[in-house]
């Protein structure tokens, strides 16, 4: 065996749904830092219908990946309610583990989550690969800096289309299985990202609903209003009933300029006339083809995963950093069940 094979790391995969292509894709992107030691999964034919390099190992028995001592690291793709259990018997088994959005189903079990793997000693990232877009790291940069100022007002649109049929799915869009509808497994991109550039707010007000277009349990339909600590207001518009489905937007006001997201691009202006452009529009999935997007971002999330393990570091997008979308998230259910503003702790 050479040098470089030795050096890989031996990654196992723990699910084998629809959202695992793009994870599979970047695995064999990263082939030469990465082994692909077994994927599992607890239907054999789902296993069977993955596109795997040849000899790729499967099961049915999370027991495979929790005995095997070679594996270092797991990404865990099954539905949100699974998550809590398999992610503590991993951080038991001292494996790292990367999750699929969401954390789990309730602020509460994501936070048990987060608990478990830091007193295990283990590190939990989150794939919320927005943050890892060329445009989103170049607007955190210039908040960061101070560049455009003091923020006054912020909006997230995500007008986003899912035709019946993908609601027809056992479980999709319950609370028992999604821990919700449009907000935790559409607009919960859009909304990591928003924090991450604006912070948390401290009240929301929102309302939610099923529309017409969909026989399902949870909302398929949002409207929020935010107000910041330092007196900004903020607005989200999420939805999967917006036909043919439109890219997500962000659109933040400064007191020296402004700047918008949509779709992986950045443009912003200041006052004085400067203007600047990041990133490149690209194909986001909000559309009936869900999985109409680039998987670069899954791979960054990935590498960089794979990194915080090599250096004993934390990785980009920590179990706990995501907590905060899925505390606004509940927020904004809140308000909209008892009809008034809910105030937020960070």
């Amino acid at each position: 065996m050479s040098k470089a094979a030795a050096d890989r790391m031996r990654i196992a995969v723990v699910g084998a749904g629809q959202a695992s292509a793009p994870h599979l894709q970047s695995l064999r992107d990263l082939g030469d830092q990465l082994e692909l030691a077994l994927v599992v999964a607890r239907h054999p034919a789902k296993l069977a219908a993955l596109s795997l390099p040849a000899g790729t190992p499967t099961s049915t028995r999370l027991e495979d990946i929790l005995e095997d001592t070679t594996i270092q690291a797991v990404l865990v793709l099954t539905p949100p309610n699974t998550h809590l259990e398999i992610v503590q018997r991993l951080a038991q088994a001292g494996k790292h583990v990367l999750v699929e959005k969401p954390l789990d189903i309730s602020l509460e079990k994501a936070g048990q989550m987060v608990k478990l793997c830091e007193q295990g000693g283990v590190k939990l990232a989150v794939m919320l690969q927005h943050r890892m877009r060329e445009a989103s790291l170049a607007l955190a940069r210039l908040i960061k800096d101070g560049a455009l100022g003091q923020l006054h007002s912020a909006s997230a649109s995500i007008r986003w289309w899912r035709p019946q049929s993908y609601y027809d799915e056992p479980g999709r869009g319950t609370m028992a299985r999604d821990g919700g509808g449009v907000l935790m497994t559409q607009a919960i991109h859009t909304l990591d990202l928003l924090l991450c550039l604006t912070g948390m707010p401290d009240k929301v007000v929102a309302m939610a609903s099923t529309s017409a277009a969909h026989r399902m349990e949870c909302e398929d339909t949002v409207a929020a209003v935010l107000h910041y600590p330092n007196g900004a207001i903020g607005n989200i518009d999420a939805t999967t009933a917006a036909y043919p489905g439109f890219p997500e937007r962000i659109a933040l006001n400064f007191s020296l300029g402004s700047a918008t997201l949509e779709a992986g691009e950045l443009r912003a202006e200041w006052m004085d006339g400067r203007k600047i452009q990041a990133g490149l529009k690209q194909p986001t999935g909000s559309g009936a083809n869900i999985m109409a997007f680039d998987h670069a971002f899954h791979r960054a999330v990935l590498l960089d995963f794979v990194a915080a393990i090599r250096s004993d570091t934390e990785p980009a997008i920590t179990g706990r950093s995501a907590l905060q979308v899925q505390r606004l998230i509940e927020a904004m259910m809140e308000s909209s069940r008892g009809g008034a503003a809910v105030s937020i702790r960070s």
